[in-house]
């Protein structure tokens, strides 16, 4: 047993009360107890010090000399103590919440509405950090992610935000050059740009087209890339809804198809269950379920994938 744990903090607080008022019949008032209670408090107090800290008179209190030095010491203590409490409280619903995603989640789709967020919940101070990393929440001090996949993550608490469909997006100048897609044949006219996040053969499989070609073309890293290689004008991209919702409402990009597969992955919510405690985690949650919630699917003919 370490000495802070032999501290007896009631007959502490009992102490600073009877002190601040002179009075133990004040100072029972201020801490909701009985008059018997301080004066037991004070008086373990006294025995556990083996001094006295206070001059009882008929109608009145004093502190002794041992009192009066005692006294700051207990002030202050108790006063780091009450602002370390009120500021872990805090901590919980307001302060910073650190977020780990994808990058290309947070710059398509996420930015644009937080500033929705920020007007809600001025107290929150969010930091993201773009990933594709799972997150290591035992090592780390990340309060929750958010992940695209099958909304299985051991030892994590997933809950669905959002579904997503693909479908090909390509520059309005190439679409003026090549055409819209109406048939499959309509495709080979377009060069194909890769992702290996968003693969061409399970759109091809689902809309039944010719899944060999897809082993050739450029392949780009991420997400975001190929979008802005699709943009510049270089081919034909499957794109991912929820990443292109924005280029495609500016004219940066444009359907050849009208047809878009459903995804078997979504995106999803992730933190450990003790964490959805944290009201400040409560609070982006709900904000992003109910946003995810505003976002409309695709226009067109949406297809559900393979196995559904």
């Amino acid at each position: 047993m370490t000495e802070h744990s032999k501290l007896p903090l009631n007959a502490l607080r009992a102490f600073e009360a009877v002190a601040a008022h002179l009075s133990f019949t004040d100072a029972a008032k201020s801490l909701h107890v009985t008059t018997a209670a301080v004066s037991s408090h004070i008086k373990s107090l006294e025995e556990f010090l083996e001094t006295p800290l206070f001059v009882r008179h008929s109608r009145s209190v004093r502190l002794t000399p041992q009192g009066a030095r005692l006294l700051p010491g207990v002030q202050r203590g108790l006063g780091e103590l009450t602002r370390a409490v009120d500021q872990l409280r805090q901590d919980r619903s307001s302060g910073l919440l650190n977020i780990s995603l994808l990058g290309s989640f947070l710059q398509k789709w996420l930015l644009p509405r937080l500033g929705d967020f920020y007007q809600k919940y001025p107290d929150v101070d969010l930091r993201f950090n773009a990933s594709r990393e799972l997150v290591d929440f035992m090592h780390t001090d990340f309060h929750a992610a958010v992940r695209y996949g099958g909304g299985q993550w051991e030892n994590l608490r997933a809950e669905k935000m959002l579904d997503d469909w693909v479908f090909p997006v390509t520059s309005p100048a190439l679409f003026a050059k090549l055409g819209p897609i109406n048939t499959l044949a309509d495709l080979n006219k377009y060069p194909l740009l890769h992702s290996a996040s968003e693969p061409w053969v399970d759109w091809l499989r689902r809309v039944g087209g010719d899944t060999t070609r897809v082993e050739r073309g450029p392949v780009l890293d991420d997400s975001a890339s190929v979008l802005a290689a699709a943009e510049q004008g270089h081919g034909l991209v499957l794109a991912r809804w929820s990443l292109v919702a924005g280029d495609l409402a500016a004219g940066r990009l444009v359907r050849p198809s009208a047809q878009s597969v459903r995804q078997h992955n979504a995106y999803y919510f992730v933190a450990p269950p003790h964490h959805f405690e944290l009201p400040k985690v409560v609070r982006f949650r709900d904000w992003l379920l109910d946003v995810c919630g505003q976002f409309p699917p695709p226009e067109g003919e949406r297809l559900e994938p393979e196995g559904r």
